[in-house]
């Protein structure tokens, strides 16, 4: 069994191509020249040299393949376009590279995000069936992805996963909570009362497997998170316990938000990188509930998520030590 992994050397991705490995398939990774190969270097895997930006470049990738699992997405950018020449057009080249020269493809597998159908109302889980209503230039993108994929959905073998806000080892997103943490300041950047939908790492690649392994239907879109709905108050609290320390609850208004993200927009224009918070991320932030349902993800597919908040903290605050992030 040969698969191919975009972002393959980013958090998700890396971890994907190690349980493939350990199952005994045959990995191939599109990696850019600019790549950092940290994750993946020393691995039994083959390089393919590529950008899902650049068509003619993933002739080769797609190849003689049985899988393929496209994890690879921008989640900031300096500039908005990127989010949909990236996540959305580079979905659609990918697509269309399969149609053309893998003949043979078993499954392919797009990881998206809740993001892409945007927050839970009325308290209730979102759904697969629910309208989707995302709230950023990030979500709309990976909806735009999403509708691609969909569009091709009689012509190759396609599932859709949409994670829950993934941590865990190499996670560098949920990590600035923990910095800020590690100085004893407990961050509270939406309402105290906001429920959110989370997904260790581990869980989400065992989605991904069973996904790519199970007869399902084509098409079909799945949400994937440990089944739980957590507090903030709750979440920022267990990674205090994990780290063993008591921090200051500091609650940050709206209107600072949007300031430190007007502020961090124009610095990411000016020195090219993109800016952690942005006025797409204080829109995602500010939302009341980001809570999924996952029956249909267990019901057909199989899937039991084994990691919940407390050990899932406690394993990431264990890596970050052991690699000197903390």
């Amino acid at each position: 069994m040969k698969a191919l992994v975009t972002g393959g050397t980013g958090f998700i991705g890396s971890h994907l191509v190690e349980a493939l490995l350990q199952k005994g398939a045959e990995v191939r990774c599109l990696v850019r020249k600019s790549s950092d190969l940290k994750w993946i270097k020393g691995l039994a895997i083959e390089y393919a040299w590529g950008d899902c930006c650049d068509r003619a470049s993933l002739k080769e990738a797609v190849k003689g393949v049985d899988l393929v699992f496209h994890s690879a997405g921008v989640t900031r950018a300096v500039k908005e376009e990127t989010f949909y020449h990236v996540n959305a057009d580079g979905t659609g080249n990918l697509i269309q590279a399969c149609l053309e020269n893998a003949p043979h493809l078993r499954r392919f597998i797009y990881l998206s995000s809740q993001a892409a159908a945007g927050p839970s109302r009325n308290g209730a889980r979102k759904k697969e069936t629910d309208p989707c209503e995302p709230v950023s230039d990030y979500g709309r993108s990976k909806r735009m992805g999403e509708e691609i994929v969909l569009a091709h959905a009689k012509r190759l073998p396609l599932v859709i996963l949409r994670p829950s806000a993934v941590y865990g080892p190499r996670d560098k997103d949920i990590y600035v909570f923990f910095k800020f943490l590690s100085k004893r300041i407990n961050p509270c950047l939406s309402d105290p009362a906001q429920r959110i939908s989370l997904c260790h790492i581990q869980d989400l690649v065992q989605a991904v497997l069973l996904a790519a392994e199970n007869p399902a239907l084509p098409g079909e879109i799945f949400f994937v998170s440990d089944g739980q709905d957590y507090p903030i108050d709750e979440i920022g609290n267990a990674f205090a316990r994990a780290m063993e320390i008591d921090a200051f609850r500091l609650c940050v208004p709206k209107w600072v938000l949007l300031g430190i993200a007007s502020f961090s927009e124009y610095f990411s224009h000016v020195s090219g990188k993109p800016s952690l918070i942005s006025k797409g991320k204080v829109a995602e932030l500010v939302q009341k509930n980001w809570v999924c349902d996952i029956t249909k993800m267990k019901t057909i597919l199989g899937f039991n998520p084994s990691i919940l908040l407390t050990d899932g903290a406690r394993l990431t605050v264990d890596w970050y030590r052991n690699k000197k992030w903390l």
